[in-house]
This record gives C-alpha cells, structure tokens and sequence, in this order.
C-alpha cells in the first residue's frame, strides 16, 4: 500500500523532471521512426485537419499541390499520424486528470486572444513553409540529419528572440484589477473528488491502451496501434514534465534560464545515435529540402509561438488543461497550416521544390555525418550556456 502511495504521488500525482523525460522523448522518438518508419511531428496532421474542414465545405483539393505532397487519404483515425496525436491527446488528459490539472482558465484581455489566434496562424503557416515543426526539427529533421532542420531550428531561435522583444511591449501587459480582502482564505481540498479525477485519468489511459491493442490484435494494423502507444507516451511526458519548446528557448533571451534547452539538446544527442542505427539498417530517413523556405519559416515560426505563448506540442497539454487560450491557438496553427497550402503551388518552387534535399549521412559519409550531427549539437550547447551566460553577466551589471 505504502508503494503504490509513493508511486501514485511521485510519478502520477507530481510533475516530473524535464531533463531525463526530454532524454525518454529523444529514445522513444527514434525507436518510434525504427518501428513505424515515419516520425514525430503534428502541423503536417493540422494542415489535413484543415483540409477535410475545406472538403467539408465543398472545396475540390485535388489540384493543391501541398496536399499532393501530404496526402489526404483516409482520415485522423485511419492515418499514422492522426492516431499518433489522438494518442498525445490521451496522454495530455491522462496526465492532467491524475495531477488534478483541470481547470478552465479564461484568457485575461482582449490582447491575449489577439495573441493567441495570429501567433498560432503564423506558427501554423511557418511550420508548414519549413516543412516541420519544432517537434519535425528537434527530435526528426536533426536526428534525421536533413540540413533542412538545422536551418530552421537556427532561424527558429533568431524568431524567437524577435518575439520576446516583441512581446515584451507595453501593448502586450495585461492590467490586473487589485481586489481588497479582510482575511486570507484558507484553499479547499475535496479529497473525494480529487480522487474522482484520478480515477477518470485512469480510465482514459487504460482506454488507449486497450484501444491500441484492439488495432494491433483485431484490426491487425501493427502501425496504427504502436502509433497510438508512442503517442500517448509522448503525450503523458509533455504533461507531466510540462515540457514547452518555447520557453525553453524564449527564457534564454528573457530570464536566462536554460535547463530546458540543455535539455533539449541532450534528447536530440540521444535521438541522433538511435535513429542512425536504423539508418544503417535500412529505414530511410526524412529529407526535405534545404531552402528560404526553411529560412522563412522558422523566422516566422519562432516569432509566432512566442506571440501566441506556446507551440505546437505545448499548446496541447495546456488546452486540455482547460485554458481556453491555448484553444485558440490550436485553431490559429489549424488556419495558418491550411493557408499555406493555399499559396503552396505559388511559393513552393522558388522557396523550396527548386532547392536541394541534403543529407549530411549521404553528403559527408556515414560516420561524417554522425559526427558533424554532434559537432553541431555541441556547437548549439556551447550557444546556449554563452547566452546563459550573458545574460548572467549583463544581470550583474546593472
């Protein structure tokens, strides 16, 4: 009793440490590109999203060349990605349900919401110019050795440090109303419907995996079913590590912080040795092409996570959490996904299509390849602890 006690509070009631869960995500992301041969990324999923609401509508998509190049057949619960990110979702309520995590949080201004919806559209559309995500660069694109990740990840950061500075205008600081109380309120804790929710989280996680046995044993489709197991694994770590990609990089430029982009790094260390291995065995990596797409998009990509507040992968956890401005910024990365395979076909040829696909393994050899990979790396752990650093420095100064 006493083990299931420390159990249940220290890894499903108590948040967990980010580095050694942004060290599992590097893991399971290469054993999930071995096992499945496809990678961990979710705007590619949103600009489907995007387009069934268009078909909806009666929008014929057959001459869109983005959505040639994504495919639309089947839908979220028949594709490898859509189980995947209903899997995440699973995860996210598990792990939200267990820490008694819910509540709906309304955002606070008008400004807030402005931030929410066009912050995520130019996320959403910047992604998608970039041909990933953060999740499509950190733990698939780099790992993956594309040139095409590492110019988006460096372009993302000079976004980033543009959005801080952008938000850190005055326009941006909500006002907050001062209210006068007699006495300090003592918090209530209903401890049977605390356990209630545990319970429901419980529920929710036990679902999905009978869920992805089902695929696997019934439905006989080995991939969607490991599909939904890593999904709800890397929903339940983002959850409970409350790992957000954009502060890791933001609070570098901000505060100085950098544990979580030290972190960050170290899983993509881990990721890259694990997904060469399947490389060397056979399973062909993502290559995309390393052009200003990749350029533009992650300048545009960087700066509109910070505006909006969160990411692609943050956003989720903390909307089924209950705030409500991370809602908006799910719809704002679903629009801006879907308008930029709107101007695809007119962009795609002098932003991307014309450019080169390089692989470092195929450019530099196998084993040059791996280690320019981890010179790189070490190079972008070396930039972080300088601007840890300067910032330190710069604080003491004043």
């Amino acid at each position: 009793m006493n083990f299931w006690k420390n159990f249940k509070k220290n890894f499903l009631v108590n948040f967990w440490s980010p580095i050694p869960a942004v060290i599992a995500l590097g893991i399971l992301s290469a054993y999930y590109f071995g096992i499945t041969g496809t990678y961990w990324a979710v705007t590619g999923e949103f600009t489907r999203w995007g387009g069934h609401i268009l078909q909806a509508f009666g929008v014929d998509l057959s001459t869109w060349g983005y959505y040639q190049i994504m495919h639309m057949d089947g839908n979220s619960f028949t594709r490898v990605d859509g189980v995947m990110i209903i899997g995440m979702f699973a995860g996210c309520i598990a792990a939200a349900f267990w820490g008694n995590n819910i509540k709906l949080r309304i955002p606070s201004s008008k400004i807030r919401v402005f931030q929410a919806l066009f912050g995520g559209i130019i996320a959403g559309f910047g992604a998608r110019l970039g041909m990933g995500c953060n999740l499509a660069s950190f733990f698939t694109g780099i790992p993956q050795f594309s040139l095409h990740a590492w110019i988006f990840t460096i372009a993302m950061i000079i976004g980033v440090y543009f959005g801080a500075k952008f938000t850190l205008l005055p326009m941006f600081r909500s006002k907050m109303k001062m209210k006068k109380v007699s006495c300090v309120k003592p918090l209530e804790k209903d401890e049977t419907k605390v356990n209630n929710v545990f319970k429901l989280g419980s529920i929710v996680f036990i679902a999905i995996i009978l869920w992805a046995l089902y695929l696997i044993f019934f439905q006989h489709s080995t991939k969607l079913g490991m599909a939904m197991l890593f999904g709800s694994a890397f929903g339940l770590i983002i959850a409970k590590a409350q790992i957000c990609f954009t502060s890791a990089f933001r609070d570098l430029f901000i505060t100085g912080r950098s544990q979580m982009a030290k972190a960050i790094v170290i899983g993509m260390i881990v990721a890259t040795i694990g997904v060469f291995s399947y490389i060397t065995l056979g399973q062909p990596p993502k290559i995309m092409w390393a052009g200003p797409n990749a350029i533009i998009g992650g300048l545009l990509f960087g700066f509109g996570i910070v505006l909006a507040g969160g990411c692609e992968c943050g956003w989720m956890y903390r909307a089924v959490e209950g705030q409500v401005h991370f809602w908006i910024v799910g719809i704002g990365n679903v629009i801006g996904s879907t308008l930029l395979a709107f101007v695809w076909d007119d962009l795609s040829l002098s932003l991307a299509t014309s450019w080169p696909k390089i692989n470092l393994l195929e450019s530099f050899g196998n084993y040059g390849g791996l280690f320019l990979n981890y010179g790189l790396l070490f190079l972008l752990f070396l930039a972080i602890l300088v601007l840890e650093k300067r910032y330190l420095n710069k604080s003491i100064n004043r």
